[in-house]
């Protein structure tokens, strides 16, 4: 090795050095603070812990794994630092909801916060002030009761939904994005985004593209040592920075490009209404660093809407048009509670929702069938706990669970307010979404349109025999079904008219 060569890597052999000692600093401090008794779980090695056991693909199938074997809690350990996998609602419930105090804070990934800078968002923020800021001025904007407001546009979009579907089903993929981009679009930012390639919600994909990669634990090394952040992007193995790099790019044109279109539509006076146009029009008129803070605070706001509208009911839908092809019978029920309700003149709207139970428990059994966010964000405790004893598949909780099942919602045809609601796809106790009421209603309005005037079956093969189908999530901290086709029909002359009677574009 030349001089050159070690004069390079001395530093980063210094630095990796350094992060073993910590290592072993947090492994033995850990041991003389607390000596509480650890849930079971897969034995480690020395110092680096249980690395290697961590999955790269599809890691809820491996945490299912080792709850058989460990039980419904499992802990394990890398690099000093100890982790604890929580597999059946009880125990969620318990930690989450009746512990929240201490449960409510954040990892804090450093790929993710210091490297890709999504701390812009509220899920990864520590529990603390500037969280609680940040969820009070979401929550105003997006109760249940405020939700109510965002009707006419989700309706809209979903209209021009069907009539894209019309014109070309084969990218149904491509239309559930674009519907849902549309929609959040113009509640965070009043912006109406083009219909082909557009470079907001272009960069938004890109964005929560590297957020799902990133998201993933383990696939990054420098989670569990972060001194490792300071390699530079061209030394050899830092792939890890160079990717870092770029993601953190989107995630700024992301959160800052729209909110700065609004405040120059505002000084021109051409801004419509808006999330965002409220935001700015409600930030201080002084300047300084309390303008600076609310401004900030105002721009990560709109952002959160943008993130959490434009990608998790994506992935609920792309799986419903999947169950649908593959479950005809709970298709053709919802067809008829529609077609008794709403009849052949008219498409349903959200007056119709409380008279539509089954439709209202499939948008539950969607939410339930594949979770979009299978890892969920972790958790961090505040202080050592002791507690004594994948959660939407918890077969005592809903039994035959791999099964796309409305019913079990059901109770004398009407939905069962005994039933546990599968909230916990929008996370727990002070950390769960608090965007969930206008996913849901984003959720009930595709369903309820869509089985109206369409029909959705298996594509055939070459011999006219339908084509398999089987739900394959995608790996990532948010996941899609695998690419699948199906067929999309509307189901009657009179349904193609309705459709085409609502064109907006």
């Amino acid at each position: 090795m030349d001089i050159y060569a070690q004069a390079v890597l001395h530093p980063y052999l210094t630095l990796f050095g350094i992060s073993v000692i910590l290592a072993l600093r947090k492994e033995f401090s850990g041991r003389s603070r607390s000596r509480l008794p650890l849930p079971p779980g897969p034995k480690g090695y020395p110092i680096v812990g249980n690395l290697f056991d961590m999955p790269q693909e599809r890691t809820w199938l491996v945490y299912n794994e080792w709850f058989k074997i460990y039980g419904d809690m499992v802990y394990f350990k890398v690099f000093g630092q100890g982790y604890l996998i929580l597999g059946s609602s009880e125990r969620t419930n318990d930690l989450f909801e009746k512990r929240s105090t201490n449960y409510s804070d954040r990892m804090e990934p450093t790929m993710l916060i210091d490297l890709m800078q999504w701390q812009f968002n509220m899920a990864f923020l520590p529990y603390g002030s500037w969280w609680r800021r940040h969820r009070r001025a979401f929550h105003e904007h997006f109760h249940a009761n405020a939700a109510v407001k965002y009707y006419p546009i989700q309706l809209r979009e979903t209209h021009a939904f069907l009539r894209r579907l019309l014109v070309t089903p084969e990218n149904l993929r491509h239309h559930i994005r674009h519907t849902f981009g549309a929609t959040i679009m113009d509640v965070a930012y009043g912006i109406n985004v083009s219909e082909g390639n557009d470079p907001y919600i272009s960069t938004a994909e890109e964005a929560l593209y590297g957020l799902s990669q990133a998201g993933i634990p383990g696939q990054f090394l420098v989670d569990f040592v972060p001194i490792l952040k300071h390699i530079p992007s061209w030394f050899p193995g830092a792939n890890f920075k160079r990717k870092a790099d770029h993601w953190r790019r989107l995630n700024i044109d992301m959160a800052v490009k729209p909110f700065e279109h609004v405040k120059k539509m505002l000084h021109l006076g051409t801004a419509g209404p808006s999330l965002a146009a409220t935001l700015i029009e409600g930030l201080p008129n002084e300047g300084g660093e309390r303008r600076a803070e609310e401004e900030e605070l105002a721009r990560n706001t709109a952002a959160v809407a943008y993130v959490g509208g434009a990608d998790t009911t994506v992935s609920a839908v792309q799986f419903f048009f999947l169950a649908m092809a593959m479950y005809p019978d709970v298709q053709r029920k919802a067809q008829a509670e529609i077609d008794a309700v709403v009849g052949s003149n008219r498409l349903p709207d959200f007056n119709d929702r409380q008279a539509l139970p089954y439709v209202s428990a499939m948008v539950k059994e969607t939410m339930r069938w594949q979770a979009v966010s299978p890892l969920a964000i972790g958790h961090k405790c505040s202080s050592d706990d002791e507690y004594n004893g994948t959660l939407l598949h918890d077969p005592e909780v809903y039994p035959s669970p791999e099964e796309y099942k409305p019913e079990r919602w059901l109770r004398d045809g009407q939905l069962d307010p005994t039933a546990q609601d599968p909230t916990v796809a929008f996370g727990y106790g002070r950390r769960i979404c608090p965007g969930r009421y206008m996913s849901d209603n984003s959720l009930y309005a595709m369903i309820a349109l869509t089985l109206a005037v369409y029909n959705i079956t298996p594509s055939m093969d070459d011999q006219g025999n339908p084509i398999p189908l089987t739900p394959e999530p995608t790996s990532g901290m948010l996941s899609y079904p695998a690419p699948y086709q199906c067929t999309i029909k509307p189901r009657s002359y009179a349904a193609e008219a309705l459709i085409r009677e609502h064109n907006t574009e």
